[in-house]
Formats: C-alpha cells, sequence, structure tokens
C-alpha cells in the first residue's frame, strides 16, 4: 500500500503511518471526504493533529471517537490520545466506550437522562473513584466492566 510505497519520503510516510495508527490504515489515497463516516472524519482530524508541528495547548473535543473501531484499534486510539496530553494538550471527550473512559484523568458524567432529560452533572471524579464509590451509571458500568458488579445496585 501506500505505506511502504512513500517510504523514502519521510513527511508522507509519517502522515501515512499515523492514518494506520488511528486505524485508518484502510483508507484509499485520494478517497473523498465525503465518503468517511464520522468516527472516520474525527480520526482523520486526529492523525492530523499527531502529525503537526503544533507545541500543545490545544483543547480537543471529540464525539465517541471509538464507534466503528475494534477492541484492538480503541486501545492504540488510546496510546495516540495519551500522545497527544503528553504534548501540552487537552482532550474532552463524548463516549460510552468503558476502556477509554477508564483511561481518562478525570470523568464528567452528564444526566440523569438524555436530551432535555440530562444535562446536569450526576457525577465527577477519576475513573478509580467512580469504580470505588461512584453511584451513577457510568460508576456502574465501569464496575461491571471491571468484573467488580456489586450485584445489588
Amino acid at each position: 500500500g501506500g505505506l511502504e510505497f512513500f517510504s523514502a519520503h519521510e513527511r508522507i510516510h509519517k502522515i501515512l503511518r499515523t492514518f494506520d495508527e488511528v486505524g485508518l490504515g484502510y483508507l484509499t489515497l485520494g478517497q473523498s471526504a465525503t465518503t468517511l463516516s464520522g468516527g472516520e472524519s474525527q480520526r482523520v482530524k486526529l492523525a492530523a493533529a499527531l502529525t503537526s508541528d503544533r507545541s500543545g495547548r490545544t483543547v480537543y473535543f471529540l464525539d465517541e471517537p471509538t464507534t466503528g473501531l475494534h477492541v484492538a484499534d480503541v486501545q492504540r486510539l488510546i496510546e495516540l490520545l495519551q500522545r497527544l496530553v503528553d504534548q501540552g494538550n487537552s482532550i474532552i471527550v463524548i463516549e460510552h466506550q468503558p476502556d477509554l473512559i477508564s483511561a481518562a484523568d478525570w470523568v464528567v458524567e452528564l444526566g440523569p437522562g438524555g436530551g432535555p432529560d440530562g444535562g446536569e452533572i450526576v457525577e465527577a471524579d477519576s475513573p478509580e473513584g467512580l469504580i470505588d464509590s461512584g453511584t451513577g451509571v457510568t460508576a456502574k458500568s465501569l464496575r461491571s466492566w471491571m468484573g467488580r458488579d456489586s450485584g445489588g445496585d
């Protein structure tokens, strides 16, 4: 594919390698952006940020970036998001996927319901704090995902 073809061109190779790292290695060079899903579009922007020469201090907002990703790709996405944080950036993510939630520094659960029934802060804590003493849906979901379901909730 393109990754091998452009291996001698450092800048192009770096960009294509980053696309592969964010789970977009299957895209075709020259593919129209209008054919991309919302999650794919977000990951294109994430790849652009990772290959940018900017030095941190950017806030990224991601809306369910794990949608459509295989579990192994979710782990790679978490590592890449951590790279952005390590570069001095901040990331705010709307997500329901427990792997990504558990990797966060801070979790804010909004609710109690969706749409007009939500919008209030139900809980805010570290993932560990939610797992240990949280009472909201996210805390219960994280405990269940970790196999620490209390059974009586």
